[in-house]
């Protein structure tokens, strides 16, 4: 199967998928970024399908709509969203329907969305952590393949705690990813 991987930042979530041993063949960001560097250093194939405004005018559905195209020509099976930062449209869903993961720093239901650790720290919680679930068009909703928890510290901050949740996804994410291209039924819709 050929794993395709969305990122936007530095790479640290790509880099761990790497080094897992799983078969990367395409890299695709939405802006110029440190993943790029690391995809080109590694010989994976890359490209930008760079969003043209960050603001109330950005065109999510025709900006999805290039990013499957791109995806289609690659012969791409399974997509494996690794700290993207844009949502995307239901083009997607409907092309690649149970093929897209995603990580989330929270236990999912809890804390959906961009501030998770955040709003954990907020609300007091003990234990927050990582989930990797299916995409779905409704964000942070999708099926759950695996979480774990990561205990709150009395002296976390919320770089701190994000940082230990970070060191969890790099190992969670890479080895539910493996588990999917190992079960195909899981790409079907039957989730353990």
């Amino acid at each position: 199967m050929r794993l395709a991987v969305l990122a936007s930042g530095t790479g640290s979530i790509l880099e761990a998928i790497v080094d897992a041993g799983l078969p990367v063949h395409l890299v695709v960001t939405d802006r110029p970024c440190g993943a790029l560097d690391l995809a080109a250093s590694l010989g994976i194939s890359t490209r930008i399908v760079e969003r043209d405004s960050f603001g109330d005018d950005f065109d999510r559905n025709a900006y999805t709509v290039d990013l499957v195209d791109v995806l289609v020509k690659a012969g791409t099976d399974l997509i494996a969203m690794a700290g993207f930062g844009t949502i995307l449209a239901k083009p997607a869903y409907d092309k690649f329907a149970d093929r897209i993961l995603n990580t989330h720093p929270a236990l999912l239901p809890a804390f959906p969305g961009w501030h998770s650790v955040a709003e954990a720290m907020v609300h007091g919680v003990k234990v927050t952590g990582c989930t990797v679930h299916v995409a779905t068009l409704e964000v942070d909703s999708g099926p759950i393949l695996a979480q774990e928890a990561v205990s709150v510290l009395p002296d976390d901050d919320e770089e701190s705690l994000h940082e230990r949740i970070k060191m969890v996804e790099r190992r969670l994410y890479p080895e539910t990813i493996r588990a999917v291209l190992e079960n195909r039924t899981l790409l079907m819709g039957e989730y353990a």
